[in-house]
C-alpha cells in the first residue's frame, strides 16, 4: 500500500485562491541570516542544554522521530531532548506561548489564531496534509448532513482544526454558531459524549474519528478535505533567535521521517496504533487514506490560501478581533529558512 500523494487532494476552491494570493514564503524571516548550514554545531558546542519538543498522535512523523530516537542519537549526551505529548492544537499552542515547549505540532488554522491573537511562533515546516476532521453523529442518528444540525449540540475543542471545520461547515449550509450548542471539549471526551448521547454530533479528530468509526459504528455525515488545513510544526521566536542550530536539527530530522514514512508506510502505521492505543486497520485508515505525506514542506502559498478562506471566519466569530491581526499574522507566520536548507542525511540513525 502507498501513502496518498498530495496531488490526489488538490481541490479546486484552493488552487483558485492560489491564483489569488501572493507568494509569502519566507516573509518577515528574522532568523533568516543567522540560521546555520544543516547539521552544524559551533565550535563552543551545541546553543542549548535542553530541547523540549512535542508529540502528538495527529503528527505521525513527530511519532517516528520520537520512537526511532533520532533527536537524542544525533545530539548526543549535551543536549537532553524532552518530549512533551500534544492532546490537540489548542494544547500545542499553549504549551508554546507558557514556552513549556520549544517546537509543537498544530494545525494550520490553529497556527494562525494563535499568531493573530499575540503568540510569537513561526511555521517552520510543513509536516502532513491530512484529513483529519469532519462532522460525526452516532451510528443510529437521524442526522443524514450538515443540513440537519441546526439546533444540535455538538462537541468541538475550541482552538482546533475540527472546531474550526465546524465554523466553516456551519457558514457553507447556511448556519451560525447561534443556530447550534458547543461543546468545548477535548478530542477525546468529545468522542466519549457523542458515544454516550450527551451531543448529538461532534466535529472529530483522527485517529480517534476513525476509532469510533470502526468500533462503534459511528457516521462521518460531512466530509471536506478542504476544510482541514495543512499540519504545522511551530517554534517559538525566542528558541529560533536563541538555538537556530537546534531548530535546524528538528527540521532535519522531520525530514527524514517523512522519507522513512513515504518507505514504511505500514511501519508507521503500526508506530500510530501502538501510541495511540487503537487497531492496526484504524491507523492504516488514517496513514494511508487520509494523510498527504508526500508534499513540499515548504510553507507558504498553498498554505497561505487556505489560511485566508479561514481568517474572516475567525473574525465573524469573535475568535480574532480584526482583519489586520489575521492580515499581520499571515504576513510574519512562516519562517521558511529551516526547512529549505534541511538535511535529513545529518541525522543519525
Amino acid at each position: 500500500m502507498k501513502i496518498r500523494s498530495a496531488l490526489s487532494v488538490t481541490a479546486a476552491s484552493v488552487a483558485a485562491a492560489l491564483m489569488l494570493s501572493g507568494c509569502v514564503a519566507g516573509e518577515g524571516s528574522a532568523t533568516q541570516a543567522d540560521a546555520p548550514a544543516p547539521g552544524a554545531t559551533s565550535e563552543e558546542g551545541w546553543s542549548s542544554d535542553t530541547l523540549t519538543v512535542d508529540f502528538a498522535t495527529y503528527n505521525p512523523l513527530s511519532l517516528i522521530i520520537k520512537e526511532q530516537g533520532w533527536l537524542e542519537e544525533t545530539l548526543g549526551d549535551d543536549v537532553t531532548v524532552e518530549w512533551v505529548q500534544s492532546a490537540g492544537s489548542n494544547k500545542a499552542n499553549e504549551a508554546l506561548r507558557a514556552g513549556a515547549i520549544d517546537v509543537g505540532s498544530t494545525a494550520g488554522s490553529a497556527a494562525l489564531l494563535a499568531r493573530a491573537n499575540g503568540s510569537p511562533i513561526r511555521t517552520i515546516a510543513v509536516y502532513t496534509q491530512p484529513e483529519w476532521s469532519a462532522i460525526v453523529v452516532p451510528a443510529d442518528s437521524d442526522i443524514d448532513s450538515a443540513d440537519d444540525l441546526a439546533g444540535t449540540s455538538i462537541a468541538a475543542t475550541k482552538g482546533t482544526d475540527p472546531y474550526f471545520f465546524l465554523l466553516q461547515t456551519l457558514e457553507e449550509h447556511g448556519l451560525t454558531l447561534g443556530d447550534v450548542e458547543v461543546q468545548n471539549l477535548q478530542h477525546a471526551d468529545g468522542r466519549t459524549a457523542l458515544e454516550n448521547g450527551s451531543v448529538q454530533a461532534w466535529a472529530g479528530l483522527d485517529p480517534i474519528m476513525a476509532d469510533t468509526e470502526v468500533n462503534a459504528g459511528s457516521k462521518l455525515v460531512y466530509r471536506n478535505i478542504d476544510f482541514n488545513s495543512f499540519g504545522f510544526l511551530n517554534a517559538t521566536e525566542s528558541f529560533l533567535e536563541t538555538s537556530p542550530d537546534l531548530a535546524q536539527v528538528v527540521v532535519d530530522a522531520y525530514e527524514k521521517a517523512r522519507q522513512w514514512a513515504l518507505d514504511n508506510p505500514e511501519e508507521t502505521a503500526q508506530i500510530l496504533a501502538d501510541v495511540a492505543g487503537i487497531d492496526l486497520a484504524i491507523a492504516e485508515k488514517v496513514i494511508l487514506e487520509r494523510t498527504v505525506i508526500d508534499l513540499d514542506p515548504v510553507p507558504g502559498e498553498t498554505q497561505r490560501a487556505v489560511l485566508e478562506i479561514v481568517g474572516p471566519i475567525f473574525v465573524e466569530s469573535g475568535d480574532v478581533s480584526s482583519q489586520e491581526q489575521i492580515d499581520e499574522a499571515l504576513d510574519a507566520l512562516f519562517e521558511d529558512s529551516f526547512v529549505t536548507q534541511a538535511d535529513p542525511a545529518s541525522i543519525a540513525d
